[in-house]
């Protein structure tokens, strides 16, 4: 999995760092919870700071594009971020326990 940062702002009003990203893979599509880890690692960030937005993959490449936020804060967090897409990022991490 190789990882290309194409968008790294920061947004001051929402305590938040907003990244867009590349990432490159061969078998699988990587699943939202091994991309989440992945962002947190390589950003030296706590995992469940991290927000996958949207990922969009293209037909015949092994390319994955996205968007992730990366909050300073749980509060900041859950204040703004929409429900679905935090469930959405535990909901695996639930499942394997």
């Amino acid at each position: 999995m190789d990882f290309a940062f194409t968008r790294d702002e920061r947004n001051k009003l929402l305590n938040r760092r907003e990244v867009a990203f590349t990432l490159t893979f061969e078998g699988a599509t990587p699943s939202r919870q091994n991309i989440q880890s992945k962002i947190a690692a390589l950003l030296n960030q706590k995992e469940d700071l991290v927000v996958l937005d949207s990922l969009k993959t293209s037909f015949g490449k092994m390319e994955v594009t996205g968007v992730a936020r990366i909050y300073d804060d749980e509060e900041s967090k859950q204040r703004t971020e929409r429900e679905y897409l935090v469930k959405r990022g535990k909901a695996a991490e639930e499942s394997e326990a």
